[in-house]
């Protein structure tokens, strides 16, 4: 869909694609409009067909199973969740040079939150992700797969080398020193000893709708896995910043840490994740993805920065 190739081994797609195999594989939505929807979205490519559907096309690989993973477990998930939730209509086969399944979604209404979330009341919108989350963490886990290898959600130690590395890797282009200081601390804090728990695993500003300047639905589950629920307190540091992220005296309302009721360990580890995230994608996506790059300096600037007491 776009001109830089974010990954050396990606597809390419685009709309004339998107209306062959619709015509092919599913008949009654072939007449339909496509439009390539934007985004900094790093594995998949997404289409808008008519007013109501919306077609996901991985771009790679590594993201060809997130689709039978939302398939199997968010018709499971859903009845318990405050806020919408993908719907997945139909799975397609590849076909025209196309080398991987596809799928057929409903098109949930909203603004991503990754455009710039304008409107949003940030107090608000702590109070109810906290309470998506609350309701995620409580659901039963039974039947869940084990978590992948090198998944969020693990001891963060696991991540100690790749974190090292990426710091490293940035050399300048952050404050090196205030990083490694954040690490190091988070990965002081006691270790998640409890029973692993449902984790949406990747609550970035581009996964989040919002209508009317609420929040309404969660999207992007391929990183949904049982583990460390301090994983899911990226948007402390991704969304929320100073009065909406944790209590201070300057903050007369709600707060995502209190409405969350994150402890000290917890909310050390979630710091550590969203600091993960963020410079193991930069160096990567730092020439290809300006998004994705501004999304995550802006976790660095704010996992780094000193609190407001």
């Amino acid at each position: 869909m776009g001109s830089v190739k974010m990954h050396a081994d990606e597809v390419d797609t685009d709309a004339a694609l998107v209306a062959r195999l619709l015509a092919d594989q599913f008949p009654q939505w072939g007449d339909l409009p496509i439009r390539p929807v934007v985004s900094y979205g790093t594995d998949h490519d997404i289409y808008r067909v008519g007013e109501h559907l919306a077609v996901r096309m991985p771009r790679i690989g590594w993201a060809t199973a997130q689709a039978q993973l939302e398939a199997r477990w968010l018709p499971r998930l859903a009845p318990h969740l405050p806020l919408a939730v993908p719907v997945q209509l139909a799975m397609g086969r590849p076909a025209f040079g196309y080398p991987f399944d596809w799928s057929v979604y409903e098109w949930l209404p909203g603004a991503s939150l990754g455009d710039g979330g304008a409107g949003l009341d940030l107090h608000r919108a702590a109070v109810d992700l906290a309470g998506f989350i609350r309701a995620l963490r409580g659901i039963d886990t039974a039947g869940a797969d084990p978590r992948p290898a090198g998944a969020r959600g693990g001891p963060l130690a696991d991540k100690d080398t790749a974190v090292r590395a990426a710091i490293r890797a940035l050399g300048d282009r952050i404050d090196g020193p205030a990083a490694l200081r954040s690490w190091e601390e988070s990965l002081a804090a006691p270790a998640y000893d409890g029973p692993g728990r449902w984790l949406h695993g990747d609550l970035l500003p581009g996964n989040l709708l919002a209508v009317d300047g609420r929040l309404s639905a969660v999207i992007d589950f391929g990183c949904l896995t049982v583990g460390d629920p301090a994983c899911d307190l990226l948007p402390a540091w991704n969304l929320f910043a100073g009065p909406s992220r944790a209590t201070s005296r300057a903050t007369p309302r709600a707060t995502f840490r209190e409405a969350l009721g994150a402890g000290d360990a917890e909310w050390l580890r979630g710091r550590g994740w969203a600091l993960t995230q963020a410079v193991i994608a930069l160096p990567y996506y730092w020439d290809t993805n300006p998004g994705m790059v501004g999304q995550a300096l802006r976790a660095v600037t704010e996992v780094t920065r000193k609190p407001v007491r």
